[in-house]
């Protein structure tokens, strides 16, 4: 027995994806359940994303000091 689909296979996933994110950004914006900003979920990614430069550009320092204390 096949396994049902609602409208593809290929576009079952990206329908679930869309219908989850609308979810989700109707839950952040509803003044019932509307979180304040800073738990918000654009809050957390810039976060996330100034950590990640902020380790990036502390291990490009260490390799450039690491090479220019190298000797040929």
């Amino acid at each position: 027995m096949a396994s049902p689909v609602l409208l593809s296979r290929g576009l079952d996933p990206v329908l679930g994806v869309f219908t989850g994110c609308l979810a989700y950004y109707l839950y952040e914006t509803h003044p019932r359940t509307a979180l304040p900003p800073e738990q918000r979920l654009a809050a957390l990614i810039e976060w996330k994303w100034a950590r990640w430069k902020h380790e990036r550009e502390r291990r490009m320092m260490l390799e450039g000091e690491a090479e220019g204390s190298v000797s040929p």
